[in-house]
């Protein structure tokens, strides 16, 4: 039962979390700065989507049936470009309209996806052997830093 509850509690909190972040900010059209991070981000996102199948992609910390391993892109950098992507756009409302409250949502929010980068990760690893030098060979969330 934990197997199945554990990635929707997580995707659960990744949705409130940007959820909260969006209700107690002003936008992030109101920054200049907000807005290139913003940007940059998404784009970052519609370049994960777009070398990822559709039917490859899940929403949920768990891997579909029949899915492959996509190394090419924004994910022959890092291995989760789209996480990356909620993170800086959300980094984006924090410094637009930078409150405590925010803050501490921003940092669960890391940590959450951070949770779901490792929950794949483990399924990834007992699933493709291809994983572990893919790995070995990209960062997590930062090109050549982290």
């Amino acid at each position: 039962m934990k197997e199945k509850l554990y990635p929707k509690l997580l995707v659960l909190l990744q949705f409130g979390l940007i959820g909260l972040m969006v209700l107690f900010s002003h936008g992030v059209l109101n920054s200049t700065l907000g807005i290139a991070i913003f940007l940059f981000g998404l784009i970052l996102g519609l370049w994960a989507i777009n070398h990822n199948k559709r039917d490859n992609f899940h929403i949920q910390p768990n891997l579909k049936d029949g899915c492959q391993l996509i190394t090419t892109g924004a994910y022959q950098y890092i291995r989760h470009p789209m996480y990356t992507s909620v993170i800086t756009m959300m980094f984006a409302i924090l410094v637009s309209t930078p409150t405590l409250i925010e803050f501490l949502f921003f940092i669960m929010l890391i940590v959450v996806l951070a949770l779901k980068a490792k929950r794949e990760e483990n399924l990834w690893c007992g699933h493709d052997e291809s994983y572990i030098e893919y790995k070995n060979n990209t960062k997590l969330f930062i090109p050549y830093i982290l």
